[in-house]
């Protein structure tokens, strides 16, 4: 049975299903997501003295999850569309709850690396689903946006205790870490059972487009990482990198004229999505980044224990948790334009100021330097999420929310591929520091310079058909530049 509502109301089909469990199991999904990819850093410096592995082998252990998740995004939410919402997370949390399991008893860094590789996959499918299981959930694109800003408290508690929960796990082991997620796999999947069936369509899937977007993304992400061992002119850098450029090529030539693409060229053409995907990337490639490199530098450089380590990123995480529900008021009363642009402009800063302050600057003061580049995030990230969900068409939502996170989980794992070798000489770590801290400031403010161009959402337009009780609202999608 279905249920359309009046205006405001959650929506869902199902006899036995709960409107409000779709949004708290997309929330818990999203905090593993967000909790696996950090509190991972806090953990290298044990996790190579247990199992051995240099840099390279850190920075593949961050980004076997991050580049996975990244590369099979674009297909995740063709896939969301194709069989529905709740079936792609159901299957995605699965994965994950079951890979995590995996990561926890691995003797070696090689066995390790390839469960964070599954982990990664199962990240993947339920990111995009998480975002479409919200759309389902309420038609009031103003509610959805305070829904998507809770959904993004999932990420942000996580985001807060991250660093602490690893350097607290470590104590006792650091494959506690990946222990955490099963508890909190299980009660999202008991809320996913309470949720509404989703509607689908049948869309072929995209193999070719698939292969090619693994192939370009992984090549890149090795091309960086070798290069801080090898040298970006090292034979073996060089031709991953031309294989990531032909592959990347392979794959905009298959999007442009496949009969079935993942990734529908057209949807690209969307100023808003390009804006808000780039965002998204910069955001990731700016705190990802900030956190790998301080997590390194804290304790090989200045002898901190990864308990301590966790405990220079409370400011910043604490107080980004609580800033995440008044981004969506701030879009609301602004629109979207404001806060994306003060955000980034706000992670700009912060890093300048790191990147800026002399070797033995006390520890206490390095964490309120990380306030400003913890607080652009949560301030930038709702507005550019609920901007880009209520500006697609319903059925390419969970393509859209692809294009969106694979962006950010690029971003990420170029950050740790790119940071990770321009410090792998122990001598020129403090200058591979700073000059990491300073790209990726360039991306921040790049970001906030192109948010600055978007224009006003237009307003939504009452339909003439109901009542004034139960009447419907148009909402304009945008296929077409905002």
């Amino acid at each position: 049975m279905t249920l359309t509502t009046a205006i405001g109301r959650p929506c869902a089909t199902g006899r036995h299903s709960r409107p409000a469990a779709a949004p708290a199991a997309a929330l818990l999904g999203f905090f593993v997501i967000t909790l696996d990819a950090l509190v991972v850093n806090v953990a290298l410096p044990d996790i190579r003295a247990d199992l051995g592995g240099g840099m390279t082998g850190l920075q593949w252990v961050v980004d076997g999850y991050t580049l996975m998740f990244a590369a099979l995004l674009l297909s995740a939410g063709s896939v969301s569309d194709r069989i529905g919402a709740r079936a792609a997370f159901g299957l995605g949390l699965t994965v994950f709850i079951l890979s995590s399991a995996a990561c926890a008893p691995a003797p070696t860094l090689p066995v390790l690396i390839a469960a964070r590789l599954v982990q990664g996959a199962g990240a993947a499918a339920m990111m995009p689903s998480s975002l479409a299981l919200i759309r389902e959930a309420y038609t009031d694109p103003i509610r959805r946006g305070r829904a998507v800003a809770v959904w993004a408290v999932g990420g942000a508690v996580a985001s807060a205790a991250g660093p602490v929960v690893g350097g607290a796990a470590t104590l006792a082991g650091w494959r506690l870490i990946f222990i955490i997620n099963l508890p909190v796999g299980v009660v999202a999947l008991a809320l996913l059972a309470r949720t509404a069936r989703s509607p689908h369509r049948p869309v072929p899937f995209d193999v070719i487009g698939q292969i090619t977007a693994v192939v370009a993304m992984g090549a890149l992400t090795f091309a960086a990482i070798e290069a801080g061992d090898a040298g970006f002119g090292a034979p073996v850098v060089q031709a991953a990198g031309a294989v990531a450029v032909v592959s990347l090529v392979v794959f905009l030539i298959v999007q442009a004229r496949g009969a079935h693409p993942m990734v529908p060229l057209g949807l690209l053409r969307s100023r808003t999505l390009v804006v808000c995907a780039g965002a998204g990337f910069a955001f990731m490639a700016a705190f990802y980044g900030m956190v790998f490199l301080f997590s390194l530098y804290l304790q090989t450089e200045r002898g901190l224990t990864p308990l301590q380590t966790g405990l220079a990123f409370v400011p910043m995480t604490v107080l980004s948790a609580f800033l995440n529900p008044l981004a969506a008021r701030a879009a609301e009363r602004f629109g979207p334009r404001i806060p994306i642009a003060g955000g980034m402009f706000l992670m700009t800063g912060g890093l300048i100021l790191l990147a800026a302050v002399p070797a033995g600057t006390p520890v206490w003061l390095l964490a309120l330097l990380m306030l400003p580049v913890g607080l652009g995030g949560p301030l930038s990230m709702p507005p550019a999420t609920a901007l880009l969900v209520n500006s697609v068409p319903a059925h390419q939502a969970g393509t859209a929310g692809g294009v969106f996170n694979t962006s950010r989980q690029l971003g990420g794992a170029l950050a740790v591929a790119v940071f990770g070798a321009l410090i792998a000489d122990r001598a020129s770590f403090l200058p591979g520091l700073r000059t990491g801290l300073l790209i990726a400031a360039v991306i921040a403010g790049t970001a906030g310079l192109a948010a600055m161009a978007l224009r006003p959402p237009r307003p939504p337009v009452p339909s003439l058909r109901g009542s004034a009780d139960t009447r419907q609202v148009t909402i304009h999608k945008t296929g077409e530049r905002p």
